[in-house]
C-alpha cells in the first residue's frame, strides 16, 4: 500500500473521531454551566438570608417598656380616652408620653393584681419618678412634626399614623437600630415596608410617605420641599 493511500486512512479516522470529541467538550462545557449557575443561586439565597434575616437581626436589639400598658383596658373606663393622656398643652405642643401627674391619680394604690401593676406603683408611683417610656416614633432631632397641624388643623384621626393602638392590650416590644437608636418603626419592619409596599399609613414613618400624603391631600404634583421654605418647613 503506497504512502498516500496510510495518509488518507489516517485523515478518514481523525474525521471519524471528530464529532466525538466536539461532544465530549459540550458535556464538559455544559456540566460546568450548571455548577456556575448552581453556585449563583446558592450565593443569592446565601445573601438574601444574610441580609433580610440575619443582618437585621443583630442591627436590632429589642427592649421590654419599663411597664406594660393596657390601652384597650384603660378605654372602656368612663371619662378616660386618648386625650386623657395625650393632650395638647397650653402652648400648642403635643404631650405624646403621659407623664406621672396624669396616672398618680388613679393609681396612688395598686389597682388589680398585675405584676406591672404593683411594680408601677412600687418603683414610680411611690418615688415620684418619670416611667422612661421607649418612643415608637420619635424622630431626629433635626426634624419638627406638629401634631396641632395635622390633628387640630387637618382633623386628621390620630389612626392614621399610629393605628389601633388604642384597641391594644399589651406594648409591644421596642426595638431599637443600634447604629442610630431609632425605634424600628420608623424604617418599618416587614420587607414588604423595606420596598415601598407598605399596606398601612402606620407601618413606617419615612419622609417619603410624609411627601406622599402632602401631594396627594393637596393635589400637589411636587413635594412641599419645593416650595417657598422648601426643606425647612419640616427640618429646623
Amino acid at each position: 500500500m503506497s504512502q498516500t493511500d496510510n495518509t488518507t486512512k489516517e485523515a478518514a479516522a481523525e474525521a471519524a473521531e471528530a464529532p466525538s470529541s466536539d461532544n465530549n467538550g459540550h458535556k464538559k462545557a455544559n456540566g460546568s454551566g450548571g455548577l456556575v449557575i448552581l453556585f449563583f443561586f446558592i450565593g443569592l439565597g446565601a445573601s438574601m438570608i444574610l441580609g433580610w434575616v440575619i443582618f437585621p437581626a443583630l442591627l436590632y436589639s429589642k427592649k421590654p417598656q419599663p411597664i406594660d400598658f393596657n390601652h384597650a383596658l384603660h378605654m372602656k373606663l368612663e371619662g378616660i380616652n386618648c386625650e386623657s393622656c395625650h393632650f395638647f398643652r397650653e402652648d400648642g405642643t403635643y404631650s405624646g408620653v403621659p407623664r406621672l401627674a396624669q396616672c398618680v391619680r388613679c393609681h396612688k394604690e395598686v389597682q388589680g393584681e398585675t405584676r406591672h401593676e404593683a411594680v408601677f406603683v412600687e418603683k414610680y408611683v411611690s418615688t415620684g419618678r418619670e416611667v422612661p417610656w421607649l418612643v415608637y416614633s420619635r424622630q431626629p432631632d433635626c426634624v419638627f412634626f406638629s401634631h396641632a397641624a395635622h390633628v387640630k388643623l387637618a382633623k386628621m384621626d390620630c389612626v392614621t399614623c399610629h393605628g389601633h393602638i388604642g384597641e391594644s392590650t399589651h406594648l409591644k416590644i421596642y426595638e431599637e437600630n443600634r447604629l442610630t437608636g431609632y425605634s424600628r418603626d420608623i424604617w418599618g419592619k416587614n420587607l414588604e415596608n423595606w420596598l415601598a409596599l407598605k399596606r398601612n399609613p402606620w407601618d413606617r414613618m419615612k419622609m417619603d410617605d410624609c411627601a406622599e400624603c402632602h401631594m396627594e391631600e393637596t393635589g400637589r404634583k411636587t413635594s412641599i420641599s419645593t416650595e417657598k421654605d422648601g426643606c425647612f418647613v419640616c427640618h429646623k
